[in-house]
């Protein structure tokens, strides 16, 4: 899943992470140990029951507020795969499963949400059944059919309009390869049955034994046909969760009051104790932090869950007011693998200014661990390695004897002057920053550099644009673990369908590496264990399509009144649907 810091600085997984995947056990930061976090387990509990069981000393009502740097480029189900989104949809929509935190050690386990179980797969694991909770309703209070879910899934197809979700279902699901979607290709979908209300089947091209994990994506929130309004369908979605949408003005503000028809009783994750929430979007990310650190007034209610940036650290006076854990996530700096030549590419890493950065950016020690891998730690099947230049670490073309070698070696290759493009928030302060120490370092390297800024509550839709005219920060800027598995990470990354379907990074394009992927990817999990850091360092060795920056860690401020804030390592961010004000 696609991290959400994308607007903020250049970055799910944000795998994720939906949801960004099955994390570490542990909501204690491992980052000052130089780890992101311990590794993922598949923890399930198909028995799991609503409602969820009372929080020791939660309170009802008011409305809690979070202040966000960054902007959600969608709320529609169908197209979130970004961290955040998913996050905030998880208080509108309920999908066929989701992950139960613990209430003590925040380890996740997948349970039931709208379906009565994790799904029944057949002999051959080319069919699943899932049967589903009688008596849930929309916020309107009209009854939850099968074949709402079947169509929510026949929607997914229709990446003409939604062009951003995940796309496993294009791989694995039963003519997924030729359904374009019910706009495109009508109803007739054999990927999906619904032989009375309560019952979906999902037939499959090939075994996906990871289908439940899955099932926790918005994707699978049932949308009746009736409601569809295509494109403005997240302004006024159909909410199944505990609240539902009162205000949206995309890119600036969303405000949920509670849901009527929400029946906790058949819920096992979700509270509902706030009255309301608002989200505001694009805000400055110093000012927000800070107000939300000094928690004077209405500011106590309040949240951000970006890191906290380094700067303000020393004003840190309460660690009550830090959320920490564990992230499934490393971010990036994608490299145009069509567009740039390899050896190019090469000093393209060799000149980047790790060191720099972190500070420009805001980075802090315990919430970005220097990377060299695309697996982050978190992930099961990381291995570390560490290539020439690529650790994470150092001054690049700050140093001017790296930069002088780097802008021989272009001459020497018939490369002087070799133009690097990307797109840029200039409209926010910590991205200029970052743009502006990129522009340096590369240009006294001996590049031409062509940044081009643009709003940042546009600039998601720009960057996952596979055609854009720029050549560097294409596709996902940092990814989470979609479920905890090089599968989640590999196919969906570095297949060549992964450029078409905008969710590639480097935009590779090599059936070799296809065939590779698709052996390994077909292996039984723990032989796919062994085979997916191979994967890894050969990607990067033969094809460079990155540059790692580091693993991510959470460390989010929130103000002093709020209750019961805990990380959630699916995701890496704070677990809304917990929360609560101490004082309403």
């Amino acid at each position: 899943m696609q991290w959400k810091r994308i607007t903020a600085v250049v970055a799910t997984v944000m795998l994720a992470a939906v949801a960004c995947g099955s994390p570490s056990s542990n909501n204690n930061s491992d980052a000052n140990t130089g780890d992101a976090g311990t590794a993922q387990e598949k923890a399930t509990d198909a028995t799991a029951k609503g409602p969820a069981k009372e929080l020791e000393g939660a309170k009802k009502g008011g409305t809690i507020t979070v202040l966000s740097d960054v902007t959600p480029d969608t709320l529609d189900p169908t197209n979130i795969y970004f961290t955040d989104g998913n996050q905030i949809g998880k208080l509108m929509y309920r999908a066929l499963t989701q992950y139960k935190l613990d209430e003590k050690t925040q380890k996740p386990t997948l349970v039931p949400d709208l379906a009565e179980d994790l799904g029944t797969k057949s002999a051959d694991g080319l069919t699943w059944t899932f049967k589903l909770k009688p008596g849930i309703k929309y916020m309107d209070g009209t009854p939850v059919k099968a074949a709402d879910y079947a169509y929510a899934i026949k929607r997914s197809f229709a990446h003409d309009l939604y062009d951003a979700g995940p796309t496993y279902q294009n791989e694995y699901f039963k003519d997924g390869k030729t359904y374009k979607g019910p706009y495109a290709s009508g109803d007739n979908y054999a990927g999906v049955e619904t032989p009375d209300d309560t019952t979906l089947i999902i037939k499959l091209a090939k075994k996906f034994d990871d289908l439940p994990f899955y099932a926790a994506f918005p994707m699978f929130t049932p949308i009746p046909k009736a409601k569809d309004t295509k494109k403005s369908y997240d302004l006024k979605p159909m909410a199944t969760g505990p609240y539902m949408v009162d205000l949206y003005n995309p890119g600036t503000e969303l405000k949920l009051k509670k849901n009527p028809h929400w029946d906790p009783n058949t819920d096992p994750v979700r509270y509902a104790y706030p009255d309301a929430w608002d989200f505001k979007f694009g805000q400055d990310t110093l000012k927000v932090q800070r107000q939300v650190l000094a928690s004077s007034g209405p500011d106590a209610n309040a949240m951000n869950y970006s890191d906290l940036d380094a700067s303000l650290i020393p004003e840190l006076k309460d660690k009550t007011q830090i959320v920490t854990g564990a992230q499934p996530c490393t971010q990036v700096w994608g490299l145009d693998t069509r567009k740039i030549p390899m050896d190019v590419r090469q000093l393209i890493a060799k000149a980047y200014p790790f060191d720099t950065y972190r500070k420009v950016a805001g980075l802090s020690p315990e919430s970005a661990i220097p990377a060299s891998t695309i697996l982050p730690p978190a992930v099961p099947g990381h291995e570390k390695y560490e290539l020439p230049g690529l650790t994470g670490k150092g001054k690049g073309a700050e140093d001017p004897a790296v930069a002088e070698e780097i802008k021989a070696k272009l001459k020497e290759l018939g490369k002087e002057n070799f133009e690097l493009s990307w797109y840029y928030s200039n409209d926010d302060k910590i991205a200029t920053q970052v743009n502006q120490l990129r522009t340096q370092v590369y240009t006294a390297a001996g590049f031409k550099v062509n940044a081009i800024g643009v709003p940042k509550a546009k600039i998601r839709t720009m960057r996952n644009d596979p055609a854009a005219p720029v050549n560097i920060g294409q596709g996902p800027s940092g990814w989470c673990s979609d479920w905890p598995s090089g599968g989640s990470w590999f196919p969906v990354l570095f297949r060549s369908d992964a450029v078409e379907l905008s969710n590639s990074i480097g935009m590779i394009q090599d059936k070799a590496l296809d065939t590779e992927i698709d052996r390994v990817n077909g292996l039984a999990p723990d032989q796919q264990l062994k085979e997916w850091p191979k994967i890894d360092k050969m990607i990067m060795e033969k094809y460079l399509p990155l540059i790692p920056l580091y693993y991510a860690a959470s460390y989010y401020p929130i103000g002093k009144n709020l209750g019961h804030v805990v990380n959630d390592p699916t995701q890496g961010l704070p677990e809304f649907t917990s929360m609560y004000l101490k004082q309403p």
